[in-house]
This record gives structure tokens, C-alpha cells and sequence, in this order.
């Protein structure tokens, strides 16, 4: 019997869309792209992701120490505050669907977690979002140490939750072998394209790892069998 269903974030739950204007990239000169590349670089996200780094503005501190440009302390700030405004708007304007689907989930007394991987800015308004009142537990990387898919921070969610691995199922898009980490961790897992479709190879690999397969969050109170 599913007792809990864990739930990845971004691009699961919520995706932190650019706005149209006043974005961190905006306010360096730079494409959306160029700012990707330096701000999600693979080795520096990992450092903010398992809690190495502890602040804020430390994060915007090692994002441009890694620019080959100067950058003024009162861009640093704007950078900031413009990163926290779109993580913060993300959590607060999550569809209907997903609020709905959660909603039934809690109503048929489902234990609903989360485990994402995030930094400081990511999750500092975690607290503020439409989501958090349905959430029995998060565990954050950046607060665990642990980074999906290392197959312990689905454990540690799990014992959080008091409940063992046949009796858990975790949601997510797939993004960093998530769903592999959750197999090995023995719980069940969703594949949701419901935010974001993947590209047919990406798609290919992720169902390797999954037992069922969505496109909108309707179906999941369905296959969990409510």
C-alpha cells in the first residue's frame, strides 16, 4: 500500500521562468544563455547544492568570481534580488493542476514529501509557496549534504516520513538520474513530462528507470489506484 509520495521540484513541481525583462542576465548585458553558462556550471551548482555554500549573496559571490568581467557590488545586489524574486515568484504561482492533484493526494491521507536538489536562494522561500501547506517534509540538498541521486537522501526523506521503501513513491521529471537513485533507494517511481517533454533520447533513458509514465498530474491519483 503507497503511504507517501515524494516529489521532485523544479521542473516537477515548479519551473523558475525568466521574466520578460529585469532579469539577472538583463542586468549584466548578457543573453539568457551566456548568464546559464556561468551561473550553472556544473562543478560551482554542486558546491551550492550539498550546503558548501552558505549564504545568499555568497552564491551571486562565486557566480561572478567565475565571470571575466567586472562586476559592481550594486549589480551583485540587483543579481541577487533578482534571483530570489524568481524563485520566489515560481513558488508562489504553481498551476492549478498541480495544487489540485496535491489537494487529493492529502485528502486521501497520503504523506506528501519533498527532495530536491537546491541552494540557498532556491529554497529560501520554500516557507511562502502555494505548495508548502500540503508538505508533511522537504529535504533540500543544500540542508542534507546529499545530492539526488545519491540513493541516502531518498532514505533519510523516507525516515523523515516513517515509512519504508514499498510503501513510497517518488515524482520527478528525471533530471539528474533522478528516478535511477529512487529505484535504488527501492521505491517506486513516476515520470512526469507534465511541466516540461523531454527529447525523444532523454525520454528513452529516463523510462529505464520509471514504472509509470504522466503527462499531466491527473493521472497520478489514478495509478497510485485513488
Amino acid at each position: 500500500m503507497i503511504k507517501a509520495i515524494c516529489f521532485d521540484l523544479f521542473f516537477t513541481l515548479i519551473i523558475p521562468s525568466y521574466e520578460k525583462e529585469n532579469n539577472e542576465y538583463d542586468i549584466l548585458g548578457l543573453s539568457a544563455e551566456e548568464w546559464e553558462r556561468y551561473a550553472e556550471n556544473a562543478s560551482l551548482y554542486r558546491e551550492r547544492a550539498l550546503g558548501y555554500v552558505k549564504s545568499e549573496r555568497e552564491i551571486i559571490e562565486k557566480i561572478t568570481a567565475s565571470m571575466p568581467c567586472e562586476i559592481s557590488d550594486e549589480q551583485k545586489q540587483s543579481l541577487l534580488k533578482a534571483r530570489e524574486n524568481r524563485m520566489k515568484n515560481a513558488l508562489q504561482n504553481v498551476p492549478d493542476e498541480i495544487t489540485g492533484a496535491i489537494k487529493v493526494l492529502k485528502a486521501k491521507g497520503k504523506q506528501i514529501g519533498l527532495i530536491s536538489n537546491a541552494d540557498r536562494i532556491d529554497c529560501k522561500y520554500w516557507e511562502k509557496s502555494k505548495l508548502f501547506p500540503f508538505f508533511d517534509d522537504a529535504v533540500f540538498s543544500c540542508e542534507a549534504g546529499l545530492l539526488k541521486p545519491d540513493r541516502r537522501i531518498y532514505e533519510l526523506a523516507m525516515r523523515r516520513l516513517g515509512v519504508r521503501p514499498g510503501e513510497c513513491v517518488f515524482v520527478g521529471d528525471g533530471g539528474s538520474d533522478e528516478l535511477r537513485g529512487a529505484k535504488e533507494a527501492g521505491m517506486k517511481t513516476v515520470f512526469t513530462e507534465a511541466l516540461e517533454a523531454k527529447s525523444d533520447k532523454s525520454r528513452k533513458h529516463i523510462l529505464q528507470y520509471s514504472d509509470y509514465h504522466i503527462r499531466n498530474f491527473a493521472e497520478l491519483a489514478v495509478w497510485i489506484g485513488l
